[in-house]
């Protein structure tokens, strides 16, 4: 998919305005338009950084359901607010930075503001986790690694860079020297790849 944006200046003769293709546009490219008020440049850039902005999450707040939460909440205030990054190619940095401070005030949200009399406060309050529960995250967790175990390489690594380690799509682009475009099908074709193997290990 394409759009054009004119980015001539505004004494320049009319010409054809030249196609921005998405999938191999550069950040800053994709920033520009953003700020111009296309959302499918937008909807690119959190596409290619939503493993970096996940994985920040991830670290501050322990838990992947806040982190998911988080994520999409982060997502929509650089939306809002993607007009005042004055410098494009700093988008990635930008975007951690509003990650960090976000993760920060919900995790100070949460913190009891008041202080409570500690019988008090195990009567009212349930237990957060139970053993069971813990055991059953690991479970999850053991499974998911031993699905990557099964995978190939390529299909194992992209997923890691992504999900585990945090790096965004043009970052595992520049690391494996190829397209971000062929890097984003291979990170939908290990995505299913793994579910089939999840699916077999727990019809097991």
């Amino acid at each position: 998919m394409t759009l054009r944006i004119d980015t001539r200046p505004l004494d320049a003769p009319s010409q054809q305005l030249q196609p921005l293709d998405l999938t191999t546009a550069t950040v800053p490219e994709l920033v520009r338009a953003a700020q111009q008020g296309d959302r499918l440049a937008f909807g690119e850039l959190a596409e290619r950084y939503e493993g970096m902005v996940r994985s920040v999450a991830l670290r501050r707040l322990g838990d992947w359901a806040e982190a998911q939460e988080l994520c999409q909440e982060v997502m929509i205030k650089a939306m809002r607010r993607i007009d005042q990054l004055n410098e494009p190619a700093a988008f990635g940095g930008w975007l951690r930075s509003i990650t960090v401070r976000m993760a920060i005030n919900r995790q100070v949200r949460r913190r009891p503001d008041l202080a409570t009399e500690p019988d008090a406060l195990s009567a009212i309050c349930a237990e957060a986790s139970t053993p069971l529960d813990a055991v059953l995250a690991g479970e999850r967790a053991s499974q998911v690694h031993d699905g990557l175990d099964r995978l190939g390489e390529m299909d194992r690594s992209t997923l890691v860079a992504f999900y585990l380690r945090g790096e965004s799509l043009a970052e595992i682009s520049q690391e494996c020297g190829a397209p971000i475009g062929t890097i984003k099908r291979r990170l939908h074709v290990a995505r299913k790849r793994l579910a089939d193997e999840l699916g077999a290990l727990q019809a097991v």
